[in-house]
């Protein structure tokens, strides 16, 4: 998985932490966790504002 990834990374997540509501976690903690997913390939410096952003939105969407 790459920063990109966005929906997949959700997917992954919400696996990784089905206790978590996604509304509410840090952008700090949010990289972190992506960072620690299994399969995930991509240079922590590659992500950014937007990206977290939409990992976070497509994180939500799959909690729903």
């Amino acid at each position: 998985m790459k920063w990109t990834d966005s929906l997949e990374i959700a997917i992954a997540l919400t696996e990784a932490h089905p206790d978590v509501d996604p509304q509410y976690v840090r952008f700090t903690d949010l990289h972190k966790w992506v960072l620690a997913l299994d399969g995930f390939d991509d240079a922590p410096d590659r992500s950014g504002e937007k990206i977290l952003e939409a990992i976070q939105l497509a994180w939500i969407d799959e909690a729903d």
